[in-house]
């Protein structure tokens, strides 16, 4: 892309808060089809009404089959993986790729297909890593999505979800200034967030902040530029798994060291340290580390708890990349612009992109 060197070593986040206006930020970047007319109003800001009115309009979306059957997948009440064999699952995968490749449109979400659900969409995903890599590229981290606990309710996710990113999608800014392309965009918006590089893997408690800043050796701002190939944005989780997580490109900026004599300052700063994007010189949206997880360290570690759990033997590991989920809402972005997103609280440079 544009000639940026790969790195090579390798959200969705709604949080019912007592502000409404927060609620309203989670609803709107959580691709749940609520009129958001009907959660402006700060008497919506109960959280369980607001998780009844986004279930609701996520289960209006579901065909009976899947109303009887969990989209989380973990456990013995798989009432459906069942039916969707191997090489379904190495079609769909095909198709995806594809998709990805091409910029197709993919006209109906797995989730709508019969047999899919979170346990199949992380088979697709594994199966979409062994064809990156049979042809030539390498997994290199991974991205989050839907790092919020709120979602996770309304979605009924036991955590939250991610998918690999691979060297050829993974660029750095050596001067905190980049420009990236795209050959076949179809809908893509702009995320920042806060990129962790590991030296150590991540097993330990999901809430364990300092231990995976502990097994961090790096960490950066960064923009993921994420690209969506069904319709109107409308997706459930299985969906993003499936999908590569949405990922399109993610650029990092400049690497900051956590020495461990700075991992107590870390722990306190990165829940509260906030970030404003602009685009052309215009502000466009004020974000915080909250946002992701409540802090982006916490993101870190229930990734790593997550992972741990799902595959054992594959755990988040020293090498791998990780962008830890959106600070802002995403925004819709296209050949032209120039983003900056600039940030008070933690000592993290300012970072530029301009799609060309």
């Amino acid at each position: 892309m544009n000639g940026l060197p790969p790195l090579l070593s390798t959200s969705n986040r709604v949080e019912f808060s007592s502000n409404w206006h927060e609620q309203l930020f989670a609803l709107q970047n959580s691709n749940c089809s609520v009129a958001l007319k009907e959660v402006r109003d700060p008497a919506m800001a109960d959280a369980k009404m607001l998780s009844v009115w986004a279930a609701r309009a996520g289960e209006s979306r579901r065909t009976p089959a899947q109303r009887s059957a969990t989209e989380n997948g973990e456990g013995p009440n798989r009432l459906m993986t069942d039916l969707m064999s191997h090489n379904d699952v190495e079609a769909l995968a095909r198709e995806l790729l594809s998709a990805s490749e091409t910029g197709q449109m993919v006209d109906a979400p797995p989730s709508e297909r019969p047999g899919f659900d979170l346990n199949t969409a992380y088979e697709v995903e594994t199966t979409l890593k062994q064809f990156r890599e049979a042809a030539g590229h390498r997994a290199v981290g991974r991205k989050v999505g839907y790092a919020n606990k709120a979602m996770w309710r309304v979605l009924k996710l036991e955590t939250l979800v991610w998918a690999h990113m691979y060297d050829d999608t993974v660029h750095y800014a050596e001067t905190n200034s980049a420009t990236l392309s795209f050959p076949h965009p179809r809908s893509l918006k702009i995320e920042p967030e806060i990129i962790f590089g590991l030296k150590a893997p991540v097993t330990g408690e999901s809430s364990d902040a300092a231990a995976a800043l502990a097994s961090s050796d790096w960490l950066a701002l960064g923009f993921e530029i994420i690209d969506c190939p069904f319709p109107d944005w409308k997706f459930q989780p299985s969906d993003f798994v499936a999908s590569f997580g949405l990922h399109a490109a993610l650029v990092v900026g400049e690497r900051i060291q956590v020495r461990p004599d700075l991992i107590a300052t870390l722990v306190d700063e990165l829940p509260r340290f906030k970030v404003r994007m602009s685009k052309s010189g215009e502000i466009v949206e004020e974000g915080s580390g909250r946002n992701s997880l409540k802090s982006p360290a916490l993101c870190l570690a229930e990734l790593g708890a997550a992972i741990t759990r799902r595959f054992p033997s594959h755990p988040l590991s020293a090498g791998e990349i990780v962008s830890s989920g959106t600070l802002t809402a995403g925004h819709l972005t296209g050949k032209g612009d120039l983003w900056t997103a600039e940030v008070e609280g933690i000592f993290l440079p300012a970072l530029a992109l301009r799609l060309a």
